[in-house]
């Protein structure tokens, strides 16, 4: 039987990663910023809102305001290290998975899922305005349990 404590303290930590990841996406990599990488990508693809991520961290002893949370999840969105899903004018969630997809909203549970990106086919687009491209379709699709 492996000693668990060991094996803790001998893992690598994942920070000397994260600072270089946090440093080519032209971020400073403030304790602050380090710490929320560590919550956001530490396991597997996973969608969060700031209020999430802010019982996080409080629960890891990361002390960090609510406005700081809300503005690193915004900087690493504009940076492309996340994606963020809009699910009406005042609630968004960030997505550590920035392929493309598109989501389920499960409104009785205020969660967001994954959906395929095959699983839906955009056709007919309209043009986009004189000298502008569309960078991306998202599809949000709102479903609540059947009562």
């Amino acid at each position: 039987m492996t000693d668990r404590s060991l094996f803790v303290r001998t893992v690598p930590s994942r920070r000397p990663c994260l600072t270089a990841v946090l440093r080519m996406a032209g971020l400073r990599p403030t304790r602050q910023r380090v710490a929320l990488a560590e919550l956001l990508f530490g396991g597997p693809h996973r969608h969060v809102s700031a209020e999430q991520l802010h019982a996080e961290a409080n629960s890891a002893r990361v002390n960090v305001s609510l406005a700081t949370i809300y503005n690193s999840l915004h900087q690493f969105r504009e940076a492309g290290l996340l994606r963020e899903v809009a699910v009406d004018a005042s609630r968004s969630y960030f997505d550590t998975d920035t392929s493309d997809h598109h989501h389920f909203y499960l409104e009785d549970e205020q969660r967001v899922i994954d959906i395929p990106s095959s699983a839906i086919v955009i056709q007919n687009l309209p043009e986009p305005p004189l000298g502008m491209d569309i960078t991306h379709v998202d599809v949000v699709v709102r479903v609540r349990k059947v009562r």
